[in-house]
């Protein structure tokens, strides 16, 4: 059953189930439990308004949904940095996903799909979502259009959608699926478009990774806390820990862990040149619990054990 909570400070929803959901939105009963598909194209007067949120709203959900909409008013935010979003714009949610957004208006024309994960439970695609990180993206993370992209994209939806309002039928559930991968892939193609589009800003956010490991380092948080997480870092970012890692992978070629771990590298490089340096205590310092996976990770980063650099470089 749908849990609905409404607070002076934001309306909380809950859906268990597709249904519900679609009971909620004033929607026809699903044609499939466990799947829908959606198109809603209202003709709006130019003096009408839009479907605007002017509160808060959490919504979460027991299933996967993807929606492409347009937004006209109101503004996202990637980190600090505001973007344009005048485009399409699609959100993906994983079950379960909290989404909280404040103050958008979309305009009037919106697809929308939502399937749970018994739908494609023994199929291909249920093993490819795990590559898929953007359903673990945050909203203000969401993957914006070119006007040839969202063409593209709305064919997708509309196809899927001719086939769940078609009389469904044992060839059905295959061709949604094979839609949905299509959708899927054009999705995962557009997200990486628009990381390399973005350089800008992901070279600002790369910068900022880096100079919060500066700080945490130069606090002697890595010796008191022990090394920061990719989840720490990203709430530190402001963004979903999914969204920093692929931004980094795009960018450097890296993953975040890769990143996290250059970085100990090189002031365990440092560390190490010092007078009477002990490669424990540097291992410590540098928040290994353990000296053992200290050496072991520099050696494979340097190709040499700490002994072996100290003696290596040593006057």
């Amino acid at each position: 059953m749908m849990n609905l909570t409404i607070n002076k400070k934001m309306k909380e929803l809950v859906f268990k189930n597709i249904t519900d959901f679609h009971a909620y939105s004033g929607l026809p009963e699903p044609e499939n439990p466990l799947f829908s598909a959606t198109h809603k194209a209202e003709k709006v007067a130019s003096n009408q308004q839009c479907d605007e949120t002017n509160e808060a709203i959490s919504l979460t959900c027991d299933f996967y949904n993807i929606s492409l909409k347009n937004i006209v008013a109101g503004e996202l935010v990637y980190g600090r940095t505001k973007y344009d979003c005048s485009n399409g714009t699609m959100l993906f949610t994983a079950p379960n996903q909290k989404l909280i957004f404040k103050g958008l208006a979309f305009s009037s024309e919106a697809y929308h799909i939502a399937f749970h994960k018994d739908f494609i439970r023994g199929t291909e695609l249920y093993h490819q979502m795990k590559k898929y990180n953007f359903f673990e993206y945050r909203v203000n993370e969401a993957l914006h259009l070119s006007p040839k992209e969202e063409t593209l994209i709305k064919s997708i939806f509309r196809n899927i959608a001719l086939e769940y309002n078609n009389n469904q039928d044992e060839f059905s559930k295959e061709i949604i699926i094979s839609h949905l991968q299509t959708l899927l892939r054009y999705s995962d193609r557009f997200y990486k478009r628009q990381f390399l589009h973005r350089k800008t800003i992901n070279q600002t956010m790369l910068s900022r990774f880096t100079e919060v490991l500066n700080e945490y380092f130069e606090e002697g948080q890595l010796q008191d806390k022990g090394i920061p997480t990719v989840d720490w870092l990203a709430g530190k970012l402001e963004v979903s820990h999914r969204y920093m890692s692929d931004m980094i992978k795009a960018e450097t070629g890296k993953t975040a862990i890769d990143q996290i771990n250059l970085f100990l590298i090189e002031e365990a490089k440092n560390l190490l040149l010092e007078p009477n340096a002990s490669i424990s205590e540097t291992a410590y310092q540098l928040g290994f619990e353990y000296p053992q996976y200290f050496s072991r990770l520099f050696k494979k980063k340097t190709g040499m054990s700490p002994k072996a650099y100290i003696e290596a470089n040593s006057n």
